[in-house]
């Protein structure tokens, strides 16, 4: 009897194997393109950029690169991972075919950035009222997280720049739409900016929040129903002016710095002021307080700002700062919302957090770099970033349930695009059959 050596079976390999498709779970992102009409929205939008007699539609190129970077590629010439499968993914361009339409996409400037940017919003609509309960604004509120990201360039890429944390790239504003606890995010403003751009530019945070409120349906480009939330970079006086602008209507929670002025109004606030912070579930947070602070540090603000400051006992091995008091860590942030305690209203604001897992997906998912030389390029590679992220959220919005509907990136990959199938043709339909075994 022989006995066998090594932890895992010996299988002998060869080529020429036939209906066998790779990436297969790739086709639930084709069926979310289906179903949302992304296709059919993108190729009108880019209608003007086709030449007559062409062979391969903008539209569907500029999806398939999109594809081809939500299945886990980081360049336009990682497209031949879909042009591999044409039985799933169609025909697909070749890279010369793909790199002239980015260049001719990217000299269209802004006619080209504002054709995308439509198709999305038109298309967003239609898939916020197929996830019915499932939506962001099932709940009768949309909440946009505004946020800078580092963006790292490893070559000399048009205004790459010295960030403010001393490392060389780009320094981009995004926004996101928070989707709860129980689900993710997507996408809806991207603002490409220099490594050396201000983090408390407020003209950038109105640009951005104008393309956020663009990409949102039109009942919630104004009103109260739509909750503006970034940290302390929003904290200017120019962008809360601009939030609370008549006509505009809009709920904000805008973090703030600690200046002197409301260091000092801290220390004035009585121990019977103070609020219990609570967690999501309702239970009294361990260490943490709310207080409400008014007079003199309110003058010059919007009339229905409310200032609500926060402490907390730091986390170990954390460093106090200056504007901290009596060792605990402090932070401030503004609101107009008047109808909730400042417990709920301080839970809110922290749950901006969730901002920083939307950045990290997008890092995974094509951000990590932008791999194009020329800024007008390398918008249209965040365009197609915001595209590929939009899937991504869609395809848990209207097909998962339960725990996968919070899976990342990076697990949808490995769970679930990343499965082969045997390709079958009968009765000229084409089948995809999945083994049973797979998890």
């Amino acid at each position: 009897m022989k006995k066998r050596i090594g932890s895992y079976p010996r299988v002998r390999i060869e080529g020429g194997g036939r209906a066998v498709v790779s990436q297969a779970g790739g086709v639930l992102l084709v069926e979310t393109v289906r179903k949302s009409g992304l296709d059919t929205a993108i190729s009108a939008a880019l209608a003007l950029w086709r030449r007559p007699r062409a062979v391969h539609d903008p539209g569907k190129i500029l999806l398939d690169v999109a594809l081809a970077v939500a299945l886990g590629g980081d360049c336009l010439a990682d497209v031949a991972m879909l042009r591999a499968e044409p039985a799933v993914f169609g025909p697909v361009a070749s890279d010369p075919t793909v790199s002239r339409l980015i260049d001719k996409l990217a000299a269209g400037g802004s006619k080209t950035l504002t054709a995308i940017r439509s198709a999305r919003a038109e298309v967003r609509e239609r898939v916020w009222k197929l996830s019915g309960a499932s939506s962001p604004d099932a709940g009768g509120q949309v909440i946009v997280d505004l946020d800078g990201v580092l963006v790292l360039a490893h070559s000399d890429n048009q205004d790459a720049a010295a960030t403010w944390k001393k490392s060389y790239g780009h320094h981009p504003l995004m926004g996101f739409v928070d989707h709860g606890r129980g689900g993710t995010g997507e996408p809806v403003a991207a603002l490409l900016r220099p490594g050396n751009a201000g983090s408390n530019t407020a003209a950038d945070h109105i640009t951005a929040a104008q393309l956020a409120l663009a990409q949102l349906p039109k009942g919630h480009r104004r009103g109260r129903s739509t909750l503006i939330r970034t940290d302390s970079a929003g904290g200017t006086h120019e962008f809360v002016s601009w939030l609370s602008r008549r006509g505009r209507w809009l709920s904000y929670s805008v973090g703030m710095t600690i200046t002197d002025a409301v260091h000092h109004a801290v220390l004035k606030v009585p121990a019977s002021a103070w609020t219990p912070a609570v967690e999501p579930g309702g239970e009294i947070r361990d260490g943490a307080w709310t207080a409400e602070l008014d007079g003199d540090v309110l003058k010059g603000w919007p009339r229905a700002m409310r200032l609500i400051v926060r402490k907390e006992r730091p986390h170990p091995g954390a460093q106090l700062r200056f504007t901290d008091a009596d060792g605990l860590r402090l932070t401030c942030f503004a609101t107009n919302t008047t109808h909730l305690p400042i417990a709920a209203l301080e839970l809110r604001h922290r749950q901006r957090a969730r901002a920083e897992d939307r950045i990290s997906n997008a890092r995974a998912t094509g951000l990590r770099n932008l791999p194009l030389h020329d800024t007008a390029q390398n918008r249209i590679w965040l365009e197609i970033v915001q595209l590929d992220l939009d899937l991504l959220a869609w395809l848990p919005m209207l097909a998962l349930t339960g725990k996968p509907r919070l899976w990342e990136p990076r697990r949808l990959r490995l769970r679930l695009f990343s499965a082969a199938a045997q390709l079958v043709t009968t009765a000229r339909r084409r089948h995809l059959r999945f083994t049973h075994h797979w998890p």
